[in-house]
């Protein structure tokens, strides 16, 4: 009787034994399953990724060489030089191209499991939407985190070094800036450009406000451009045959006029470059412009445009880089729902024209704050949370599915 017990006893060791071992292998083979999943969604959407990645910087970079570099190299600037400008772009360019290469290389990774059915073997197989959520914002989290490390310190870096180069050239050669027959807008002055050959200028007008606040216009039939002869002067203009007309705008029947046949007009640094030799936002770093903010907040004397343009520049470090894990957010529900035929054209058209509208919104908002002053805060980050809540709104009618 005693050895049927132990037996028996030992049986059920046994038994409880085995069962450990296929819970286990069980157990195993779950999270064997899910990391091989995870590492072919995460290579697959890498992939796209960095084919769409390209297609944007492509796009970006000629857009930069047709607007700038086109334009100095016809004034005559230095080849070496325009290239050292386009070198210093890069990081602007490479922060403009990942939340987008996000958004439309997600949408058409995504859209080719799903038109290919290899979401429902996925399905088949026990993986709910969440695994194949989880590696698709773990990787729009990595792609944010790369960006914002290019926006908060490689393009500070690039900013500074291309104002300094862009200083040289406009003092060795003042002609870069100017274009014939356009409007220049500086900070606290307009232009309005005749003919221009080499260094001479014709019909030249100059609209500014003078040092008592009256409107000034300076008209020149003839001007020509020398090189900067003053610290913190870009440019000198000397002008023959000039006219000075001084408006008042409380009194509009009042004004003066004077008239000169020679006249030397110097255009300085902070008309283009806006402080001068000081650090401008987008030299700074977001733990330093953060700090500046701060402080301007704390000084009563500070003035509210120029905070709420701090405040933009600020939230931009962050707003535009963790644009892409919003756009990760939003890509696995879209791709699925409308990506059963055709995924990858669908989810190409569909990632164009979110791109084009979430662009459209940064530039309104940026523009906005700029010259209406809304708010700061709000013109960078509403884009980022009309895609966010978009993304949650599609991922609930997912699961409802």
């Amino acid at each position: 009787m005693k050895n049927v017990i132990l037996k028996s006893r030992a049986a059920a060791i046994a038994c409880r034994c085995v069962s450990n071992i296929v819970k286990s292998l069980r157990s195993r083979r779950e999270k064997l399953g899910t990391h091989v999943l995870a590492r072919y969604i995460v290579r697959e959407l890498l992939l796209y990724f960095g084919i769409l990645f390209l297609f944007f910087f492509t796009i970006f970079f000629v857009n930069q060489i047709l607007l700038v570099a086109e334009r100095i190299l016809r004034q005559g600037a230095p080849v070496w030089d325009v290239v050292r400008l386009m070198t210093y772009s890069l990081p602007f360019i490479i922060a403009q191209s990942a939340p987008f290469a996000t958004l439309v290389g997600f949408l058409m990774c995504l859209g080719r499991f799903m038109s290919d059915n290899e979401i429902i073997i996925f399905r088949a197989s026990g993986f709910g939407y969440m695994y194949i959520l989880k590696p698709v914002l773990l990787l729009g989290i990595a792609i944010s985190g790369v960006s914002f490390f290019v926006n908060d310190y490689l393009l500070p870096l690039g900013t500074i070094k291309y104002n300094n180069l862009y200083r040289e050239i406009l003092s060795s050669n003042p002609a870069v800036e100017l274009e014939a027959h356009s409007v220049k807008r500086l900070n606290n002055a307009t232009l309005v450009i005749g003919d221009v050959s080499g260094t001479a200028v014709s019909d030249l007008v100059l609209i500014d406000r003078a040092d008592d606040g009256r409107t000034r216009f300076i008209v020149a039939g003839k001007s020509e451009l020398i090189s900067a002869r003053r610290e913190g002067v870009l440019m000198q203009m000397n002008m023959t045959d000039a006219l000075a007309l001084f408006l008042d705008r409380n009194e509009r029947g009042n004004y003066d006029v004077l008239e000169s046949e020679k006249v030397a007009l110097n255009i300085f640094e902070s008309s283009f470059f806006g402080g001068g030799t000081s650090v401008s936002p987008r030299e700074m770093t977001a733990y330093d412009l953060g700090r500046t903010v701060r402080d301007m907040r704390r000084n009563a004397n500070t003035d509210e445009y120029t905070l709420n343009i701090y405040t933009l520049e600020y939230n931009k470090k962050f707003s535009l880089p963790f644009g892409s894990f919003f756009f990760a957010l939003l890509a696995l529900p879209l791709a699925l729902m409308f990506g059963r035929q055709n995924g990858q054209t669908i989810g190409l058209i569909i990632g164009i024209i979110i791109s084009f509208f979430y662009w459209a919104m940064m530039i309104l908002g940026q523009y906005a704050s700029s010259r209406n002053g809304f708010s700061g805060f709000w013109s960078t980050w509403i884009p980022n949370v009309i895609i966010g809540v978009a993304g949650i709104l599609f991922y609930i009618g997912l699961k409802k599915q």
